[in-house]
C-alpha cells in the first residue's frame, strides 16, 4: 500500500538538499516554488511516518496480546489509528491543485440590485478582509469605482500569504468565492421594509508569482491613460494618471485609477491582467484534458449562483455543498471558514471518487 510514497520521499529528500543550497535563494522565484512544493511533501512525509508507526504499534500490541491479555485492550484503539492514519494519508496523496499555493487577485462587481449591489458589494469586501486577517493574510486594494451611497460598482483587491505551504495557500481557500453571490434583505434605499432580492458578481484569479511565468508581448498591449474620476464623474486630479491596458489576443481588459502616479497604475493593471491571462490559460488546459484537473466544486461558469446570504433568517446558504447555517452575521464579520472547509471537504471526496474510478 501506497507504494507511491516512495519516490515523493526521495524527491523530499533531494529538495532538502536543493534548499540547503545558498544559491537557489539568489533566485526567489525558484526559491519560493521549491519551498512550496517541499512543504507539500513535507505534509506527506509526515503523514506517512505516522502511518508506519500506526501499523507498527498495531503489529506489536496483537503479537504481546497472544502472551499477556493486558495488550489486548489495546487493540482495537490502536486499529481505529491505523484507520485514521491510512485516510490521512490517502487525502493526502489526492494530486493538489498547483495553483494552490499562489495569492490571489479578486474583483467583486456590483451586479442585479443597483445601489443595494454596490453596498453588498462593500460587504463583502469587508467579509473577505476581515476572514483575510484571521488567516495572518494581506488584503491590498488594487483598484475601486464607488457607488453614490458608498459601496462599490467594482471593486479589485490583492489577498497575499507569507505561507509556502500549499494546503494554507489564499487560492487554496478562496478559489471557491467565485461566482454570484445572493442577498436577500431590506435595503437602505427601501423605505416600506420590503426585502428586496440583489446579486453580486466574485472573481478570484491565482496571481502570478513572477511576470516572466506570463508571456506577453508588448505588441500585444494597446494602452491608454485619461484622468481618473470619481462618482458622477467629478474629477479627482488633473494628470493623466488612470491607466487602461488591453490585451489584444485575448481581449482582456484592465483599468487601473486607484493610484495618482501613472506608473503605480500601469503596474497594477499588469498583475490583474498577468493573473487573468494565468486563468484563462489554465481554464483552456482543463477544458482540453477533458476537467481533469477542474475542481469539481468550482465550476468555470462565472454566472454560477454560488451563494445566497439572507439577513432577515440570519441564513447563509452554500448552492454548490447544501452548507447552510443561522450564523450570517458572524460570517459577515469574517467567520466564513466553515462555509469554506464545506466546499474544500466537497471537493476533496469528488477527487477521492474520481481517483478510486481510475484505479479500479
Amino acid at each position: 500500500m501506497f507504494e507511491s510514497v516512495d519516490a515523493l520521499i526521495a524527491e523530499h529528500r533531494e529538495l532538502q538538499n536543493q534548499l540547503a543550497d545558498p544559491a537557489v535563494h539568489a533566485d526567489p522565484a525558484r526559491s519560493k516554488k521549491l519551498n512550496r512544493r517541499y512543504a507539500e511533501l513535507s505534509r506527506i512525509v509526515s503523514a506517512h511516518e505516522h502511518w508506519q508507526q500506526a501499523g507498527e504499534d498495531l503489529a506489536a500490541a496483537r503479537e504481546l496480546a497472544k502472551e499477556d491479555e493486558a495488550f489486548a485492550a489495546e487493540v482495537p484503539a490502536l486499529e481505529t489509528e491505523l484507520v485514521d492514519r491510512t485516510e490521512n494519508l490517502r487525502r493526502l496523496l489526492i494530486p493538489r491543485d498547483p495553483d494552490d499555493g499562489r495569492d490571489v487577485i479578486m474583483e467583486i462587481k456590483g451586479g442585479e440590485g443597483g445601489e443595494e449591489s454596490a453596498l453588498f458589494a462593500a460587504d463583502l469586501l469587508r467579509m473577505y478582509t476581515y476572514y483575510a486577517e484571521s488567516r495572518g493574510w494581506k488584503v491590498e486594494l488594487l483598484d475601486s469605482t464607488t457607488s453614490d451611497m458608498g459601496g462599490y460598482k467594482n471593486v479589485q483587491a490583492a489577498i497575499k500569504s507569507s505561507s509556502t505551504d500549499p494546503a494554507q495557500g489564499v487560492w487554496a481557500s478562496m478559489k471557491y468565492e467565485g461566482g454570484v453571490h445572493r442577498v436577500q434583505r431590506v435595503p437602505a434605499t427601501e423605505s416600506q421594509g420590503r426585502i428586496h432580492t440583489s446579486t453580486t458578481g466574485v472573481l478570484v484569479f491565482p496571481e502570478v508569482d513572477e511576470p516572466e511565468e506570463v508571456d506577453i508581448n508588448q505588441n500585444d498591449l494597446k494602452i491608454d491613460v485619461f484622468r481618473s474620476s470619481g462618482p458622477g464623474g467629478q474629477s479627482v486630479n488633473t494628470t493623466d494618471s488612470a491607466v487602461r491596458i488591453t490585451h489584444l489576443p485575448t481581449g482582456i481588459v484592465v483599468s487601473m485609477q486607484n493610484e495618482k502616479s501613472q506608473i503605480q497604475n500601469r503596474e497594477a493593471a499588469m498583475r490583474v491582467l498577468r493573473a487573468r491571462i494565468l486563468a484563462k490559460q489554465q481554464e483552456e488546459l482543463d477544458a482540453a484534458a477533458s476537467d481533469a484537473r477542474k475542481s469539481q466544486i468550482r465550476g468555470m461558469d462565472r454566472s454560477e449562483r454560488i451563494r445566497t446570504y439572507n439577513f432577515p433568517e440570519n441564513r447563509i446558504a452554500d448552492h454548490r455543498t447544501g452548507f447552510k447555517a443561522y450564523n450570517l452575521d458572524a460570517v459577515m464579520n469574517g467567520a466564513l471558514g466553515p462555509v469554506i472547509e464545506s466546499c474544500i471537504a466537497a471537493d476533496e471526496e469528488a477527487r477521492l471518487a474520481a481517483l478510486g474510478d481510475e484505479t479500479a
